[in-house]
């Protein structure tokens, strides 16, 4: 998304009841892997459901410019025409991934396994994220950072290993991006590359990597963690993929028809991966009405209906080893939490910090200024709830669009209207949000 394009506020008023069967976008981190491990297959890949997301569009793009065939043949409908582990060619020019933090964490971990050099860039919001997590382990695999923004920062230029070493690598923070990072790199690289986690992140560049022929070891690390290890330089094998349907981006909708009466919504065809549903399980805690309806397997991952009804909610404890599987939602679960009833403290936030925001601080403002009694302790988010908000502020989103969306859906059940001061960059996950949102009966203007 252009930063340059003027801002769009958007307000979100009390509606009545939300009604209605529909189906959100497709998973953004599958979408984006789709791509990359396609770029590095040999041969063609189909593409079922892929999000058109801004940020997977720019994902898209990048595996133009390093050398792959990408095509889009109609609606979610993509071909790509891979060259190969290690076989990405220099781009022209740099890889401006916009907003999208997965795509170019883990490019830059592709093309670290490639002898190439490339920029990497993004929009004001991508720059101020952190890269120097990702390079840490880059660089012990032989690449090189040969020019860095300031703290670490994009833009920088990265130099590939030619001699790719494979390494043990512990991650410092739960973290699916550092792990796939590693692993991408890990392709090119003789021998065993093995990542340690203290605590299991997403799984879906372990279920790819099986899914395009790549021998993968996944056993338990300690109470909840997993030692990951990839057998480096396959001839990874085109695989068809279907894109299920994104939690993260469900858990909009969904939040929004259990905190709006008389609401009831289900969401078809949701992924239901074990390391993706921590907001289900503590929605359900709350007192959530979420039923799974017509469990099964699409492409490698379970999926399911959910149905989601007005459910009256009450404050919960949230541990902090939960947030890895959920760490994308907490905006609206903070935002659910308003309604309830009572104290709900989500624990251990700090990944929160170096989001596409700080969403921590950015969560506690968009609280306070709705009339929301809450606080940041250490690193947890208090809020303490009393049934419905008083509502009537503005939102700062910082071109975050999970703040967004989380405000948005206060606005249909608080007492007085929500507004957030730029709705464009909802586009880069959800593409659609608004309209989906008013078929259902939001008031959305």
């Amino acid at each position: 998304m252009d930063q340059r394009l003027s801002a769009v506020p958007l307000t979100a008023r009390r509606s009545g009841p939300l009604r209605g069967r529909v189906r959100v976008p497709g998973d953004k981190s599958i979408s984006h892997r789709a791509l990359i491990f396609g770029a590095l297959a040999v041969g063609e890949t189909r593409v079922s459901g892929l999000l058109e997301g801004e940020d997977v569009i720019r994902t898209a793009a990048a595996m133009r410019a390093l050398g792959a065939g990408v095509e889009r043949l109609g609606a979610g409908e993509w071909r790509v025409q891979g060259v190969g582990v290690g076989g990405f060619a220099e781009p022209a020019g740099p890889l401006d991934f916009g907003n999208a933090g997965t795509g170019v964490r883990l490019t830059m971990g592709a093309v670290a396994g490639c002898p190439i050099r490339a920029v990497f860039d993004g929009d004001a919001s991508l720059r101020k994220r952190p890269m120097g997590r990702i390079l840490d382990p880059l660089s012990r695999m032989g690449a090189r950072a040969v020019a860095v923004g300031e703290g670490g920062r994009l833009p920088l230029t990265l130099e590939g290993a030619r001699d790719p070493i494979p390494i043990v690598y512990r991650t410092p923070v739960p973290s699916a991006q550092i792990k796939s990072a590693v692993l991408l790199a890990g392709l090119a690289a003789p021998g065993e590359t093995t990542v340690i986690e203290a605590e299991a992140s997403r799984d879906h560049t372990e279920r790819l990597l099986r899914h395009f022929g790549a021998e993968v070891e996944t056993v338990p690390e300690g109470a909840h963690g997993r030692r990951v290890t990839l057998k480096g330089q396959p001839e990874l094998v085109p695989a068809p993929i279907v894109v299920p349907a994104d939690p993260s981006s469900a858990a909009f909708p969904l939040t929004a028809a259990l905190v709006t009466p008389g609401s009831d919504v289900v969401l078809e065809g949701v992924m239901m991966n074990p390391l993706r549903i921590g907001l289900i399980a503590t929605l359900r805690e709350m007192g959530a009405q979420i039923e799974a309806l017509e469990e099964r397997n699409e492409g490698g991952e379970s999926v399911a209906d959910l149905r989601a009804r007005f459910s009256e909610l009450r404050g919960v404890d949230v541990p902090p080893e939960r947030a890895p599987s959920m760490i994308d939602e907490y905006p609206v679960l903070a935002v659910a939490a308003a309604f309830a009833q009572g104290e709900t403290r989500m624990r251990g936030l700090t990944e929160l910090r170096v989001k596409e925001s700080d969403r921590l601080a950015a969560m506690e403002a968009g609280l306070r200024a709705n009339g929301i009694d809450c606080a940041i302790a250490g690193d947890d988010l208090i809020v303490r709830g009393r049934g419905r908000p008083p509502g009537g502020g503005v939102v700062a989103t910082h071109m975050d669009h999970r703040i967004a969306m989380a405000f948005l859906v206060m606005g249909l059940a608080s007492e007085r209207p929500v507004t957030i001061d730029d709705a464009t960059f909802i586009a880069t996950s959800f593409p659609g949000f608004v309209e989906l949102m008013r078929g259902l009966g939001g008031d959305l203007s």
